[in-house]
């Protein structure tokens, strides 16, 4: 599929390299910005990162609740911000965090990743922990619809990770397996699809630069062909440098998320810190 998500990440991520610019106008930003704390600032913030971001990176991630926080105008305001960003060639991926079932995730499914939609994304995140087969839909709908998923799996906040490397019980088999391992196995296979075949995949995974992927059993071999978005660069600690440490062969499929570290450079200095950082991920990949 040519036009496929996964095919469209991969050209992003081979032009631009990793770095996902994370549009995340909370309080202190705006503040910091000298903008209002209203559906105005959160609207001139957001156009302004995008501004900045465009031709520099290939994908821009807005934090969804830092604009549904203003009610009707954040929604509307948002809804600028990923026009003007898909009009500028970014890619945006919608960090809604979005988790359900049956009618209500294919509601969701169609806010979000259906084409001409007012929120039309290029990719969600997507929560599974009401099991991973209520995400049936919602996958099938974006593999039609050429859109793309991330679903929680190893997320860098540590407070998550004893239900995350929790192990399942399967009876059939007498031995279970982390709930991260099973929710990427649950969801992945999709990836495998002949259509996407020697490339990326429209399911991706969300995994913490700061997690230890073995103790959450996603080793490289269960996510071949998955793209991932890694928080947990920047403002929590991970450093470009430490990219292929942490996710070795799997470095080049991989969305580096920094939103505070990069975004705290304010209006004049973001587009210097935006490429400064975006620098230092591709040389680290040129090796």
């Amino acid at each position: 599929m040519t036009n496929s998500f996964g095919a469209r990440l991969r050209a992003a991520l081979d032009a631009h390299g990793p770095l996902c610019v994370g549009i995340d106008p909370h309080a202190a930003l705006l503040e910091q910005w000298g903008l209002g704390q209203d559906a105005d600032g959160i609207r001139a913030f957001g156009l302004g990162v995008v501004e900045a971001a465009a031709g520099r990176v290939g994908v821009v991630k807005p934090q969804v609740a830092f604009f549904e926080r203003f009610g009707s105008r954040g929604f509307a305001a948002l809804e600028d911000v990923m026009s003007a960003a898909r009009a500028a060639g970014l890619l945006v991926l919608a960090d809604a965090k979005r988790g359900d079932i049956g009618s209500t995730m294919a509601g969701y499914a169609s806010a979000w990743l259906e084409p001409g939609s007012p929120l039309e994304a290029d990719a969600v995140t997507i929560s599974p922990y009401l099991g991973p087969e209520s995400l049936r839909e919602t996958l099938t709908a974006a593999v039609r619809a050429e859109k793309g998923v991330f679903v929680l799996a190893a997320t860098s906040n540590p407070e998550a990770a004893a239900l995350q490397t929790a192990h399942t019980i399967d009876v059939s088999a007498g031995e279970g397996e982390t709930v991260a391992q099973r929710v990427a196995r649950d969801v992945t296979w999709v990836n495998g699809s002949d259509a996407f075949a020697g490339g990326l995949g429209p399911v991706g995974l969300v995994i913490g630069a700061t997690v230890d992927r073995a103790e959450f059993g996603l080793e490289d071999g269960l996510l071949q062909s998955t793209p991932i978005l890694a928080p947990g660069f920047g403002a929590q600690g991970a450093t470009p440098e430490e990219l292929i440490g942490r996710f070795g062969s799997l470095a080049h499929n991989v969305l580096a998320s920094e939103s505070r570290s990069i975004l705290g450079a304010g209006p004049d200095g973001i587009a210097e810190a935006i490429s400064a950082q975006s620098a230092r991920y591709q040389e680290v990949l040129r090796g």
